[in-house]
């Protein structure tokens, strides 16, 4: 394992505000049932590595951080939201995000002394080496912050992109939209100034909340539910409207290692045919019909989890379903907050001792998002919270990130990045996803685990792709 001193130093270059390019008025949006789900769940964080076009620190200072900082002021304008933050106004049953003119995204300019290529690496190396890259959100009771960004330096190397984003304003679709908008923006203004108008069509988020149709006041019985929730975990430090979030600290003590492993086109579609040639011998639930395809999130988190079980044995998955298309009527698929749904799986230690246990795990997440069909999605939502409490003695494996976000086209016009990866993954025990960065169709697998467990993780995962016939 590549090893790296935690204590790396880093050297804080500024702190400022970036405020939207022009005043508005006040602007405000409730928080729908979709984002009250998530209000106090850990924040998603992620870093995007950069290599430098020019590798003297002058042309960071001086090209770099000017025009990613006016290109960001000139996003926030699209993106007021952002700008803003969550507060929960006395005469208000529940929180709401609020811009108000002066509002501002806090940015972070720093410089540090850690290996870029090591950080930005699939190798395994210390989980809580970039840690100094991840910005935090401003959190207390009464306020918190949506986002919050840094941007550091590794002289002569490269830089890094980190972003906070707090799980209540936005999901991951809507982040990487927002962040597809910045990187389009500080490319622009580099042939002329930009105006607000020229956005694409596919970058220009749709705020309405209106089209979140609640009619069993979900909002509420979600906010109830982590109100109640937090009142049990944490009964010193409770407040009965705190905005302050859960805290998580199982694996925050242990000494963690980060890797990133592909499965280039070639796993994949060994992958696919393995589910699909296993699919008929596995009992079939009344009304079921094999799929002519498999898709590449399956198949991906169906392999993953079945390495997994010879690391963990008991455990439950969990993943987030897009639902803007599955809604009744479906929503604009620009729809900017969250609107995702959590599915579970209860994974039995029995069926990783089985040759087809990677159709049945893959049969398992097939058939969870089969049933979120269009109006469907709220029929267990009332359900979600007390599914989750019967699992409480177990761990919970989730994902973060998809391969479907395109997280490695955000070039501010310096190039691709050379890695994004998502920090979080660390306090959550997720899985990581991302597209390859080359394009080709492949998954990048981001995972954080223990040493002896990232070893064991790693032999099963390869020594499983050379077992199964092409």
């Amino acid at each position: 394992m590549a090893s790296l001193n935690s204590s790396s130093v880093m050297k804080t270059l500024e702190v400022c505000k970036i405020a939207p390019s022009s005043e508005d008025s006040e602007f405000s949006v409730p928080l729908t049932f979709f984002d009250l789900l998530w209000f106090k769940f850990h924040p998603v964080e992620r870093l995007f590595f950069y290599s430098l076009p020019q590798s003297d620190t002058s042309f960071f200072l001086d090209s770099v951080i000017p025009k990613l900082k006016r290109s960001l002021s000139l996003t926030l304008q699209n993106f007021l939201l952002l700008a803003g933050n969550i507060t929960w106004p006395p005469q208000s049953d529940k929180p709401i995000i609020q811009y108000t003119p002066g509002d501002g995204v806090s940015l972070i300019i720093a410089e540090s002394e850690a290996d870029f290529n090591l950080l930005s690496g699939n190798q395994a190396h210390e989980a809580i080496a970039s840690h100094h890259l991840v910005p935090h959100l401003d959190i207390s009771d009464s306020l918190a912050s949506t986002i919050a960004l840094q941007v550091t330096l590794f002289p002569n190397t490269g830089f890094c992109i980190g972003i906070s984003a707090h799980h209540a304003v936005m999901d991951g679709i809507s982040s990487s939209m927002f962040l597809k908008a910045w990187a389009y923006i500080c490319r622009t203004i580099g042939e002329e100034e930009f105006c607000s108008s020229s956005l694409p069509a596919e970058l220009k988020p749709f705020f309405d909340r209106s089209v979140i149709k609640d009619q069993k006041e979900l909002d509420m019985f979600y906010l109830k539910s982590w109100t109640a929730l937090a009142a049990s975990h944490e009964p010193n430090l409770h407040k009965e409207r705190s905005l302050r979030l859960l805290s998580i600290t199982g694996r925050q003590n242990q000494e963690l290692v980060r890797a990133t492993f592909n499965l280039i086109p070639a796993d994949l579609d060994k992958l696919k045919k393995r589910v699909l040639t296993q699919w008929d011998k596995i009992n079939e639930e009344e009304g079921e019909t094999k799929p002519v395809k498999m898709s590449t999130f399956v198949v991906t988190c169906a392999y993953v989890v079945v390495c997994m079980g010879e690391v963990y044995k008991d455990f439950a998955f969990a993943f987030s379903a897009n639902c803007r298309a599955r809604l009744n009527p479906p929503v604009d698929p620009n729809y900017f907050g969250n609107c995702v749904f959590p599915c579970i799986a209860d994974i039995e230690p029995e069926e990783f001792s089985d040759e087809q246990r990677l159709a049945l795990v893959a049969k398992k997440i097939y058939n969870l998002i089969k049933k979120l069909q269009t109006g469907a999605v709220v029929d267990e939502a009332e359900d979600l919270f007390a599914k989750f409490a019967s699992l409480a003695s177990k761990r919970i494996i989730g994902v973060a990130g998809s391969n479907q976000f395109g997280v490695y086209g955000i070039d501010f016009g310096w190039a691709r990045p050379t890695k994004v990866e998502i920090t979080s993954v660390d306090i959550t025990g997720s899985i990581a996803l991302a597209e390859s960065r080359d394009g080709n169709g492949g998954v990048e697998v981001g995972l954080v685990f223990t040493k002896d467990e990232m070893e064991l993780f790693a032999s099963v995962f390869y020594s499983g792709l050379e077992a199964i016939p092409k």
